[in-house]
């Protein structure tokens, strides 16, 4: 059995404030003499009914620990730790995704707190050699205009170089809002060659899947783990080559299924679709990138081939450069070559 923290593999759904460690959140609270719920600092991941009653906990300890970002120094700290984590992981590429509106009054503005989190990304790809792009991210709790906005924001920080952004996202509940009232925004961000990458298929079923994919024509796709409920849409993301940021762990967590072995990953792998594994909130569901391929292994079944293509997937999937691409690509190679040790 191999070491899957040396498996060279690349991240590409991290939500910002959810990329946390417990410790940092602890000490920014205790710095702001907030009190959070003991749920955020525990060591047990979150879990709640799905439905809007289980989404509504979740927001809400989301927004709480939200709340203790207020400076420059917290959200470059957040930064920084998430690169070194991916980096302790195997992750040789990061994308993370962030919403500057939340940030925004704290540090001068929404173009302040987008090139704070795009300097500090730079100056963690130095330091720890985890390449790094940033996937800005409007709310389907905000008006589509807002999108407009963060989209016009985006556009004028996009770039494939280290720290600049390459992706444009829709998060927050699948539920609200109008899929295609928010094309315009994406409309905006395609022409200047960023990435598509909404959220889609976690929360809502297949039927919304098709939503995203006739109006935001994602280039990856944030879940879509329920595209698999129905063949003919299953058939579509595969047949235009949308991969599937699906996160395991975060589907429990939420309710979306019962456990780790009923997330269907080997129906969706077998299906022909391309999966990139992520942690989508570790803060909360106390569950890294790795872990995620444990998911997988000891779930699932998947050996120790399989699990390389998932890795290889994650890199082909993501924005990386060529030549971070081949390095990623040749490692996983040089991974799955080496002996595996007994347990």
């Amino acid at each position: 059995m191999r070491d899957l923290t040396l498996l060279p593999k690349a991240h590409l759904h991290l939500h910002f404030t959810g990329s946390m460690r417990v410790a940092t959140l602890a000490e920014l609270a205790a710095e702001q003499r907030v009190r959070l719920p003991s749920v955020l600092l525990d060591d047990d991941p979150l879990r709640v009914p799905a439905g809007e009653r289980g989404w509504f906990r979740f927001q809400r300890l989301y927004d709480a620990a939200r709340a203790c970002v207020r400076a420059e120094a917290h959200m470059r700290r957040i930064v920084a730790e998430a690169a070194a984590d991916d980096a302790a992981e195997g992750s040789g590429r990061l994308e993370i995704q962030v919403d500057p509106t939340s940030y925004a009054p704290f540090v001068g503005g929404l173009t302040p707190a987008l090139e704070i989190v795009l300097d500090e990304a730079r100056a963690a790809q130095a330091t720890t050699g985890v390449e790094i792009g940033v996937v800005v991210a409007a709310s389907r709790m905000r008006h589509p205009l807002d999108a407009r906005t963060l989209a016009r924001l985006a556009v004028r920080h996009a770039g494939d170089g280290p720290g600049e952004v390459v992706g444009f996202g829709l998060s927050n509940d699948e539920r609200r809002g109008t899929t295609a009232e928010f094309a315009g925004a994406f409309a905006i961000a395609r022409r200047a060659g960023l990435l598509s990458v909404p959220h889609g298929g976690e929360l809502l079923g297949p039927a919304h899947v098709e939503e995203v994919l006739d109006h935001l024509h994602p280039d990856r796709l944030g879940h879509g783990v329920r595209c698999g409920e129905d063949p003919r849409v299953l058939d579509r993301v595969v047949e235009r080559d949308v991969p599937l940021e699906v996160c395991p762990a975060s589907n429990v967590s939420l309710g979306v299924y019962a456990g780790p072995a009923d997330v269907p990953l080997r129906a969706l792998v077998d299906a022909g679709a391309r999966l990139a594994l992520g942690a989508d909130d570790p803060l909360l569901f106390r569950s890294r990138l790795v872990d995620q391929y444990r998911i997988a292994r000891e779930e699932h079944g998947f050996t120790d081939a399989g699990l390389a293509d998932l890795a290889r997937a994650s890199i082909t999937a993501s924005a990386a450069s060529p030549g971070t691409r081949a390095r990623l690509l040749a490692g996983v190679d040089a991974w799955l070559a080496t002996e595996p040790v007994a347990v």
